[in-house]
Order: structure tokens, then C-alpha cells, then sequence
């Protein structure tokens, strides 16, 4: 059963979303009342946490065995008993942790702190409460306390209010590392833990400088991509919108760092993140660079410095888009503000960088798209758009195949919808775990839970069978 409500969107926000989900083929392949069951269970899970923490191993330092050993070890020190670390069997780099929750009998505490909606979330995953993230704090808290926190979701309490009785959502109990005084004193830079989290509903482990040179937080669809893209050795592959470098630091793992891995972004202090991200893995082979992908097109022949942005057509063996997107898959999200016109803005950025990957792409070369949200219009509907705009392009079958086939309702054929994945976290009940039933579950069943009780995710992976040169808009 449900600890949370669903997601509270805008009306408008969400009858978009179910009008995808409820478009005639949808209907009509199963029942407007399965249609509608399955779009209101979405709209649950999308509150609540994946059922796993998915961790990425950096297999350039050291072996995956190795590392979950160490991990073993640390998860010992910090829930005080053994947990399960899985290896997951089609994703050999990746790790993967039970979450315990929810748990229904925490008693709530007299004392309050609430936070942004943004830290809750983080908080349901398993990071302790930072300074910025609190809005709120009881009138008397002190250092030493034990709080309850709730998630502001609505983004309602006024910062540094001493009460709140809007909409709250309780996440759990912990303990305060400062005094309501030290939080609002009005220091700028005061950054560190303000609340650790000792009781929360969902118990994660917080991976916060935990083995940081061989550990990456990724959630389990985005670990997916970079074997999709299947990048090799002394090749030189394009991530278009690489912030934080996730994936990009996955793309030179797989390479074993040897080719050279060009990473765009167009926020500076991102890029920033990003290299001492690479620093951190001892990747040398990535190369980042702050710059708006959608000019990445060098639209000249004048000599310009070699080997940065903007690129020459067609000098690229592979290339990543993971596209801006709505984020409208990601988990856990309470409630997202955003309005219609918000949701709806980015399929033409999309279809921009889209074409720009095209160009920048060798002949034989291989792109994979990629979106963390679960619309219609910025999935299915940008392959459809893909393939009728350049003709030069192929899709392709994905390797390893995780999650489901791709949505009706774009005009795809059956064969191009089984080429796809969507990851839609409502083909599984929400699950609840506790310490008991973990210690019955069969390996095989988790993996399939795993699998299935993620962030909603779209991948689709195409092949340019021929040059484009002459032939490609170059808007």
C-alpha cells in the first residue's frame, strides 16, 4: 500500500501526460479501464523511491568483486548488520543495494524541521538533510535534538519560519547537528549536515564519501546506456549533454580510457563538476568542455583550434545524446510546479541537438538517445521524427535489453517498438521490504524487481548507414 499520495502536477500537466497514456492505440491494445490503471499507478510511483540504490563501479581502479567487498564492509558499519549487495547479471558493473521501507511506525517528534522538496527527495534516497537544504526550523531546536523533518512539496513555507502548517510530507526522524540560531544566523557558506538522519521511512545507505574513487550513484536505466552505446578502445565518442558525468565516465570505463571521450556542456560550474569527477575515477581519456551542443557543428573549414568544439561533420564513431529533458521519470518527485507550456518546451531543443548528433556522426557510426522522462512527445515521438528526417538513419537493436518495448501512439511499427526500452516503473506493484522478507527473496526475483521498480527512462539506438554531407539541415 502506498505511503505517499501521488505526484501532484498542474491539471493541465496531467491530463497531457494522460492523454499519451491513454491515446487510442493504448486503449485499444488493452481497455480504457487497464489504460487508466496503469497511468494512475505511474503517477503513485513516481512519488515514492525505486525499491534498489543502484551503484556504478569504476572498473578502471578495480575489479567489481573487489568493490563489493569494500561496499560490504562499509553497509556492515552502517546499518549495524549484513545487507545484500547484488551484482547485477546483464549490467556486470553495476551494483545493486535493497531499499528497506516504507516504515509505517516511526513516532513523529515534537520538534520540526522542513525542508525543499528537492532535499526530501534526496532524503527518501538515502542522503542526510544539508544545511541548505532546511526552510524551516522549530522555534527552541538545538544541536543534539531529535527532529522530525518533512518535505515542503509545495514549496509553500516561508524560509526561516518557525512553524509550518501547509502541506507536508513526513520523511522520517533524526538528529540535529546545529541550533535553529546557527541554521538562519545568516552565514552564506554554511553548508555541512544540518539534520542526520537516523530513522527514516525508507533506509538507504547514504553513499556520501563512501569509496568515491570507485563508486558512482546512478540510477539502474541511466547504467543501461553507455553498454548500449558500446563504446571500444581508441575510438572518439561525443557525449552531447554530459553534466554530471555519469555517463561519461561510464563511456571512458568501458573504453578501459583508451581513445578520447569529448564531453559538452553549457554550464561551466557542471563542466567544472564533471572533470573532477574524471579526476576523482582517474579517467584521462575524457576531455570536457563548456559549450552550447547545439552549435557543436563546425559550419566552415577555416582552420580553428583542432580538437575542440565546434567539431568538423562526420568525425565521430559514436555519439550520446542524453537529452534535456522534462523529467518526468525521475523518482522520488511529490510534486512538480512546472506548467504545460514548461512540460512541453523541449521536444524542439530535442530535435535540434538531434540533428546536430547526426551530423557530427562518422558514416557506421552508432547514436544512442536517451531521456529521463516518460512522454510520448519527447520518446517514441522524436524517434518517428528521427527516422523520417534522416533518412541515413537505422535503428537498431539494444544490447542488454532491460526494459520494455516503446509506447504505441507515434506511428511506430511493432518491430521498432520492441527495438526500443522504456523503463515504466508501473508494470510492478509498489513494493514494501523489511529485513525478513529480504532474507526469503530469491536473487533471481530481486534482479527482476530491480529491473522493473525504477526511474521511468527511454533509450533508442540508432545506426547512420550512410553519409549526410550536403544532405542535413544545418539550422
Amino acid at each position: 500500500m502506498p505511503i505517499f499520495h501521488k505526484i501532484s502536477l498542474r491539471p493541465e500537466v496531467e491530463n497531457y501526460l494522460k492523454q499519451s497514456f491513454m491515446n487510442e492505440e493504448v486503449v485499444s491494445a488493452s481497455s480504457k479501464q487497464e489504460a487508466e490503471r496503469r497511468f494512475e499507478a505511474l503517477l503513485i510511483h513516481l512519488a515514492h523511491p525505486p525499491s534498489f540504490t543502484t551503484v556504478r563501479v569504476n572498473t578502471h581502479l578495480a575489479s567489481v568483486e573487489h568493490v563489493r567487498g569494500l561496499l560490504l564492509n562499509e553497509l556492515e558499519k552502517f546499518s549495524g548488520s549484513s545487507v545484500p549487495v547484488l551484482q547485477h547479471p546483464a549490467l556486470p558493473d553495476v551494483l545493486l543495494i535493497p531499499v528497506t521501507g516504507p516504515r509505517r511506525n516511526i513516532e513523529k517528534q515534537q520538534c520540526e524541521v522542513i525542508v525543499g522538496a528537492q532535499c526530501g527527495n534526496a532524503v527518501l534516497r538515502g542522503a542526510h538533510v544539508y544545511v541548505p537544504g532546511i526552510v524551516s526550523a522549530s522555534k527552541f531546536m538545538k544541536a543534539g535534538d531529535v527532529i522530525s523533518v518533512y518535505s515542503d512539496i509545495k514549496g509553500k513555507c516561508k524560509k526561516g519560519a518557525k512553524e509550518f502548517d501547509g502541506t507536508k510530507v513526513f520523511l522520517g526522524n533524526g538528529v540535529s547537528e546545529l541550533s535553529r540560531k546557527d541554521i538562519f544566523n545568516g552565514i552564506p557558506d554554511l553548508k555541512g549536515i544540518g539534520i542526520r538522519m537516523t530513522e527514516p521511512i525508507y533506509l538507504s545507505p547514504s553513499f556520501d564519501n563512501v569509496l568515491p574513487s570507485y563508486l558512482f550513484l546512478q540510477n539502474l536505466p541511466s547504467a543501461v546506456v553507455a553498454h548500449v552505446l558500446n563504446p571500444q578502445p581508441g575510438e572518439k565518442i561525443l557525449d552531447l549533454c554530459a553534466a554530471p558525468g555519469g555517463k561519461t565516465t561510464h563511456i571512458a570505463a568501458l573504453m578501459q580510457d583508451q581513445g578520447e571521450v569529448i564531453a559538452l556542456d553549457k554550464i561551466l560550474n557542471k563542466v567544472e563538476k564533471l572533470k573532477q569527477n574524471a579526476s576523482l575515477l582517474g579517467l584521462h581519456s575524457i576531455r570536457a568542455f563548456c559549450f552550447d551542443a547545439t552549435k557543436a557543428v563546425k559550419l566552415d573549414m577555416i582552420d580553428g583550434t583542432e580538437g575542440t568544439p565546434p567539431f568538423l561533420p562526420e568525425s565521430f564513431d559514436r555519439i550520446l545524446l542524453d537529452a534535456p529533458c522534462s523529467g518526468m521519470g525521475q523518482r522520488p518527485n511529490m510534486a512538480c510546479t512546472w506548467t504545460l507550456k514548461e512540460v512541453t518546451s523541449y521536444q524542439p531543443l530535442q530535435r535540434k541537438l538531434l540533428n546536430v548528433a547526426v551530423q557530427l556522426l562518422k558514416p557506421g557510426g552508432v547514436l544512442v538517445y536517451s531521456t529521463c522522462t516518460v512522454t510520448l512527445a519527447e520518446n517514441e515521438e522524436q524517434v518517428a521524427w528521427a527516422l523520417k528526417t534522416f533518412p541515413c538513419l537505422q535503428l537498431q537493436p539494444q544490447e542488454p535489453q532491460i526494459g520494455g518495448e516503446g509506447m504505441v501512439g507515434a506511428g511506430l511499427s511493432p518491430e521498432q517498438l520492441k527495438q526500443l526500452q522504456r523503463f515504466d516503473p508501473s508494470v510492478v506493484p509498489l513494493q514494501d521490504m523489511d529485513t525478513d522478507c529480504l532474507g526469503d527473496a530469491k536473487r533471481e526475483d530481486m534482479i527482476w524487481l530491480a529491473n522493473k521498480d525504477c526511474i521511468g527512462f527511454f533509450i533508442a539506438k540508432f545506426l547512420k548507414c550512410k553519409s549526410t554531407e550536403e544532405k542535413v539541415s544545418r539550422k
